[in-house]
């Protein structure tokens, strides 16, 4: 696979140890073109990077070396991590985003993030279940890659979790609606999603279910907690 080098001076100077990454993280870009995104992950007054960008015709950019430290995850939280810039690698899908006009990813796109997530799966012995979406780790302020973003895809190659139906038959609901919401938030806590108490409001509530759906219900996001939506919590909350 052929790799352009483009680099960012957007990053750490010190070079990371291997053990030290754990995840990948994956973003939209957010912006008009490729041209822009470029632009903007390259200037040293935006503060923002990344290790590699792909663009509509699966062209892959490298931005940053991988043992050093990009600046694409911003405040976030995963499990015990926090701030996951130095544990993780992120790589940027040329894509509008939600703000603009959000765009389906193309499969020259999806072609080539997958050869390089098998590339860095191999190389820093990943995890599937590490393959993660910026509003996994973000998911009071961020969207991204979005419900477009074809996680079961991905799930079948060993790039992130999924499920089947098969999977969700014989999971019993809790007896209260109440309950419901309180063991979803606990399945969720299992899972590795943070930014959420019992006590936190409703809109921050409402923020964390929706990023939850966009990942793992696309065609369903909204705040509403639904039996199915459960159901696939307590399935991902109990895999090792």
């Amino acid at each position: 696979m052929k790799i352009i080098k483009s680099l960012s001076l957007n990053s750490s100077k010190k070079v990371r140890k291997s053990s030290q990454i754990k995840y990948v993280i994956i973003h939209y870009t957010g912006m008009q073109s490729t041209r822009v995104s470029l632009k903007r992950l390259r200037n040293l007054s935006s503060k923002v990077s990344a290790h590699y960008l792909i663009d509509r015709n699966g062209k892959v950019i490298n931005l940053v070396e991988t043992k050093k430290i990009a600046w694409h995850a911003g405040k976030s939280k995963w499990f015990g991590f926090n701030n996951l810039n130095k544990n993780s690698i992120g790589i940027e899908l040329q894509n509008k985003g939600h703000n603009l006009n959000y765009q389906n990813f193309t499969l020259k796109q999806l072609a080539g993030l997958m050869k390089i997530c098998k590339k860095l799966k191999k190389k820093y012995k990943i995890k599937s279940k590490n393959f993660l979406g910026h509003s996994d780790i973000a998911p009071l302020r961020k969207k991204d890659p979005g419900e477009k973003f074809p996680w079961k895809k991905l799930s079948k190659k060993g790039f992130g979790e999924w499920y089947s139906e098969k999977d969700l038959k014989g999971i019993e609901e809790p007896d209260e609606k109440k309950d419901r919401e309180r063991a979803f938030f606990t399945n969720l806590k299992k899972i590795g999603y943070r930014y959420f108490t019992p006590s936190s409001s409703k809109k921050v509530k409402g923020l964390v279910i929706k990023a939850f759906k966009r990942r793992f219900e696309p065609k369903s996001v909204n705040d509403k907690i639904t039996l199915k939506t459960f159901k696939i919590s307590s399935f991902l909350a109990k895999k090792p």
